[in-house]
């Protein structure tokens, strides 16, 4: 990787890939895109950036020219709770953005990241060990659109030679971004709710077990396919991996232990629940480690620290 494009740079994955990007390839060889959201001034300032829509051919291909971009990190897409809002949107989006890019890197001969979900699989999946080569029919514009998204990769790939990589992510917990409209947000939202005010209000129901990820492994685990040997790969799009398995439950029992007074209730949000009852309660992620020696740093419990004395610090408490 040379010259790099991260679309969705301001959501929650692009806020943290790109400084880690340019941290390890320079600034000015990594440019972000963003569509809506406003990035910070240190996020503008440390490389270029650029607003772009990923639903214009011609404006995709603008940039990737001008800036000679061999890498592109697609991250661009509308998340599992807002796609049910808004199916027909999530399909213009999520389906004819990553058409776009993976027409621009055929002309341009990049490389390409695309990030599938949890959400690429659905209630006929089994859900503890997920194989990684298992049903997929995905009941939600999400998972249908993620799952689309991986076979038009390999499409890309075994027909026009594009070199097309993507990871199948858990839940993503950071302290950096607020979350973005997924089924798994429950996970960040409480660390902001137990510290601001001592109790939260899950959306899930006790009992709900969901692979997650801390981000800098998510972030990590990008970087390092997109830098494997293309050799070893045996499966492109995409890898499962993961980092840890717990239910809401668990997770407030390990907040608990640095906020003693914090407290859950419950309030459950039928479409989210129904969404995270179709998804892997943890996935098997042998091939990963295998093809490209992936492993996760962080467990809950590491991660659960991390986030207190980060995010304590965030909201100056």
């Amino acid at each position: 990787m040379k010259k790099i494009l991260v679309t969705g740079s301001t959501g929650q994955i692009g806020s943290e890939l790109v400084p880690a990007l340019r941290k390890k390839y320079g600034g000015d060889n990594v440019v972000a895109a963003g569509h809506k959201r406003v990035p910070q001034q240190a996020f503008i300032e440390q490389g270029p950036y650029v607003t772009l829509d990923v639903t214009s051919i011609e404006s995709l291909e603008e940039v990737v020219t001008k800036y000679q971009i061999d890498t592109i990190f697609h991250l661009a897409a509308l998340l599992s709770a807002v796609a049910e809002e808004k199916p027909q949107l999530a399909w213009v989006i999520n389906m004819q953005g990553l058409s776009n890019v993976l027409e621009v890197s055929r002309k341009n001969k990049c490389a390409v990241f695309f990030p599938s979900s949890i959400g690429a699989f659905g209630p006929n999946t089994p859900r503890n060990n997920t194989p990684q080569d298992t049903v997929q029919r995905p009941n939600t514009m999400y998972g249908i659109c993620k799952v689309s998204g991986e076979l038009l990769c390999d499409y890309y790939f075994n027909r026009f030679g594009v070199d097309t990589r993507g990871i199948r992510f858990p839940g993503l917990i950071s302290y950096k971004m607020l979350p973005g409209g997924g089924t798994t947000d429950y996970a960040v939202e409480i660390f902001y709710r137990a510290i601001q005010k001592r109790k939260y209000t899950s959306f899930l129901q006790e009992g709900t077990y969901l692979d997650m990820m801390y981000m800098p492994d998510a972030v990590r685990a990008a970087i390092e396919l997109m830098e494997a040997d293309p050799k070893r790969l045996k499966h492109r799009n995409s890898f499962n991996i993961t980092a840890m398995s717990f239910a809401p439950e668990e997770l407030a029992a390990k907040i608990k232990y640095y906020i003693p007074d914090f407290l859950i209730n419950y309030q459950v949000d039928p479409v989210r629940q129904a969404i995270a009852d179709s998804w892997p309660q943890h996935m098997d992620d042998g091939a990963a480690q295998e093809e490209w020696g992936w492993q996760h740093q962080y467990d809950l419990e590491e991660m659960t620290k991390d986030m207190i004395k980060h995010l304590s610090q965030k909201l100056a408490v």
